[in-house]
């Protein structure tokens, strides 16, 4: 498994996924001051031995493994499931089934377990109580005229799966020709019930956290996906139903829902 690229320090990321967060007043200070930061950091230096020991690169096994230390409901625990043969898909799964636009914050108990996962050296997270599931990425048949972050149809078990090029959908602004090149997906993770999933080149591990844990998007921020920041970790919570609800509609990260 490759290693990470550098994506940011902790000001920088503090910087742009507060920037994502904020509302419409405050978005353009927090760019400008991520921008600046930016400036500074080289987005695709290879990731220092001090990164990769803070890193955990888990076993295929050992991915849902932890038990919950506080009272949870009882949650699926994601199946990683092997490559299935090559063959051609023939066309993008139906992706008509509405889903909730209820906030994810409302949905979740006071203590909840959320898998996280990195993409070009921004880590991501997802509730477990919305993962559908984790596939190795394999043989992904690309469509044509569809958005360039929709990275085509990956079959599984007979199964159609609209696999998402993270990278480009979350943060199409910091996509440069080198990062992308750069990119070693691995991983899809599933949302929820549908058929969309998101491309990740590591699992990090799974976490207990607390509502407490998460600075919650603004009510009137432009990016319904984005749920929260987890604080102490500088990392980006996913809304995973609205986040279905835009990929749907065939929505880029920054447009309203």
């Amino acid at each position: 498994m490759s290693k990470p690229t550098s994506f940011a320090k902790e000001d920088v990321m503090e910087a742009y996924l507060g920037g994502l967060l904020s509302g419409h007043e405050e978005l353009d200070e927090h760019k400008e001051k991520a921008a600046k930061l930016l400036s500074n950091v080289e987005l695709l230096e290879i990731a220092t031995a001090e990164h990769a020991a803070d890193t955990v690169e888990p076993a295929i096994e050992d991915v849902t493994s932890e038990v919950v230390e506080a009272p949870t409901p009882v949650i699926k625990e994601p199946v990683i499931s092997e490559p299935e043969p090559e063959s051609e898909p023939q066309a993008v799964i139906d992706v008509a089934k509405q889903v909730t636009h209820k906030p994810i914050v409302d949905s979740l108990e006071e203590t909840f377990q959320a898998l996280f996962f990195e993409v070009a050296g921004l880590t991501l997270a997802v509730p477990l109580v919305t993962l559908g599931g984790i596939h190795q990425i394999d043989k992904v048949g690309p469509l044509f005229g569809k958005p360039s972050w929709f990275m085509g149809v990956m079959l599984h078990r007979e199964q159609k799966l609209n696999v998402v090029d993270t990278a480009k959908w979350v943060m199409p602004e910091k996509i440069t020709q080198t990062l992308e090149d750069g990119l070693n997906y691995s991983y899809l993770i599933m949302l929820a019930e549908s058929p969309w999933g998101l491309a990740s080149e590591n699992l990090v591990n799974t976490v207990t956290l607390t509502k407490s844990d998460v600075k919650w998007r603004d009510k009137d921020s432009k990016r319904p996906w984005l749920a929260g920041m987890v604080k102490e970790r500088m990392c980006a919570l996913v809304d995973v139903y609205q986040l279905v609800s835009m990929l749907n509609k065939g929505l880029s990260s920054d447009s309203q829902d």
